[in-house]
């Protein structure tokens, strides 16, 4: 029983261990870059990017376009007035009685000569009046005025439309030949896009690293703290162990051992406000590099006895005249080459436009074949010419707007490389100061550690009292927190400078 109690005990110590992980400068990056949230968003913006390009290049591409439709109107079309139907319908009717009468009289006044003259008898006049008469007004007259009408209506209903109900159809194609310009400014414009997109993603890369080592670099500072903090409340107590033997013996008042006990209790508020520092801090990291915040970490350099200062890179870097190394100047640059191109874009939309156009269009009623009822269509081919004639100097003032508008994004570049140029320095100088400064740390370390050694010799020989060690011990502890700062200063230096060079990556 005793030996499965054991091993339970093992695996749970094992899995404890297990579950302390251990992250290095690099991974706590890789993680970063992996999971953070502006970046992810930067690399989406950079496949919309992509799409709009994509987009813009197709402009310069016909466009083809189809579209149908039925419509019902309740009148349809009509090519005849209502009186010209009228007139048609009843053409023989009107005929009739309009040149019925002139031509009996006519026909009566020609056989009255005719009688006169002896060429007809009276007998003949009188059966040719009769046959006149039925021709005008008798059943012969009446059946040639309906066949006139009837044709007349034929005549009517063949000019009928019926399109009462219309079907349409057509595919159109247009393809563009001189837009002003527009079309390239556009495609430049995505182009700038894309480079945008790409410079805001290194900038939200640069801005992640820096993140993640001030974070990382924390840590690690406050990781030392702590065993400081730690190494100087064993000094203290050992102090007031000694202290209260004195006591004992008679050589040191109650008052010293009062002193001590108020430093042991300062040093042991120094370690809690350590520990809580220091779990915040990972916490902070945790977050950066995507973990969840009550992860347990192990830093690689937390407990190393010193940070190495390796030398950077940044140190004999040195930066074009533009800055362009800078992503913060390459959007900036980009935002001036994006001004130019809207101006062009606006000069664009004032100047003469081109297109060729064709398609094939389709109709029923047929128009180009007596409006009968079936599909029929018709081939077009044209050019489209859009010239602006007088707009009341709009154009003028756009286009001086949106130079204005370069101007000022070639102001704000301008700026932005005086005030890098002057960060630069700025962190040049910081970083130099911090090197001499962790070379003074250092040697004040063999100072602070020799006035400590000195002081407890001194106070076990009773030569020295309780308040000298204690400001020894004090100088000792302001000296390591001083070189521990110095060195966490080195590093934080480095990587500002890094990143105002734009080469932190």
């Amino acid at each position: 029983m005793r030996k499965i109690v054991l091993v339970c005990l093992l695996l749970s110590c094992l899995g404890e261990t297990n579950a302390q992980q251990l992250l290095t400068l690099d991974s706590c990056r890789a993680l970063a870059l992996r999971n953070n949230k502006q970046i992810n968003i930067s690399r989406l913006k950079q496949d919309v990017a992509e799409n709009v390009k994509k987009s813009a290049r197709t402009k310069y591409l016909p466009k083809v376009d189809a579209v149908a439709g039925y419509q019902w109107t309740s009148r349809e079309i009509s090519i005849l007035s209502n009186s010209q139907k009228y007139t048609l319908g009843n053409v023989g009717t009107i005929g009739m009685q309009q040149f019925g009468p002139a031509l009996s009289e006519g026909l009566t006044s020609q056989i009255t000569s005719m009688v006169q003259q002896g060429t007809l008898s009276m007998q003949q006049a009188q059966q040719l009046g009769a046959l006149m008469q039925q021709m005008g007004s008798g059943p012969i007259a009446q059946t040639m005025s309906q066949m006139a009408n009837t044709m007349g209506k034929e005549v009517a209903n063949a000019f009928r439309t019926d399109t009462r109900n219309m079907f349409g159809g057509a595919i159109m194609l247009r393809q563009p030949i001189y837009m002003g310009g527009a079309i390239i400014a556009v495609n430049r414009m995505a182009d700038i896009s894309k480079e945008m997109a790409v410079n805001d993603l290194s900038l939200k890369t640069q801005s992640t690293l820096y993140d993640i080592d001030q974070a990382y670099w924390t840590v690690v500072s406050l990781k030392q703290k702590q065993k400081l903090a730690n190494s100087y409340r064993d000094l203290v107590k050992k102090l007031s162990d000694d202290v209260q033997k004195m006591i004992k013996e008679g050589v040191a008042t109650r008052a010293d051992g009062l002193r001590v006990d108020v430093k042991v209790n300062e040093a042991d508020m120094q370690i809690t406000q350590v520990e809580n520092g220091l779990a915040l801090a990972k916490m902070l990291l945790c977050q950066l590099c995507g973990l969840p915040m009550n992860e347990q970490v192990t830093l690689a350099d937390e407990n190393s006895d010193s940070l190495e200062s390796s030398i950077s890179v940044a140190t004999t870097y040195i930066p074009d005249s533009t800055l362009s190394c800078r992503p913060e100047i390459r959007l900036l640059q980009n935002n001036v080459s994006l001004s130019e191109q809207a101006t062009k874009l606006v000069r664009a939309e004032y100047l003469p436009h081109v297109a060729l156009t064709g398609g094939y269009m389709i109709s029923n009623p047929n128009v180009y074949d007596g409006f009968q009822k079936k599909f029929s269509g018709v081939w077009n081919v044209g050019v489209l010419v859009q010239v602006p004639v007088w707009n009341w100097f709009e154009s003028s003032y756009k286009v001086k707007a949106a130079k204005g508008a370069t101007q000022m994004a070639n102001m704000e570049l301008a700026d932005a490389q005086e005030k890098i140029n002057l960060q630069i320095s700025q962190c040049r100088f910081k970083m130099n100061e911090a090197t001499k400064r962790l070379s003074t740390a250092e040697k004040n370390i063999r100072s602070a550690e020799e006035n400590l050694r000195s002081a407890q010799l001194g106070f076990r020989e009773g030569v020295m009292e309780s308040t000298d060690v204690m400001a020894a011990q004090t100088a000792w502890q302001q000296a390591q927190s001083q070189k521990l700062d110095a060195e966490v200063e080195v590093k934080l230096s480095q990587v500002n400078l890094e990143k105002a060079l734009g080469i932190l990556n």
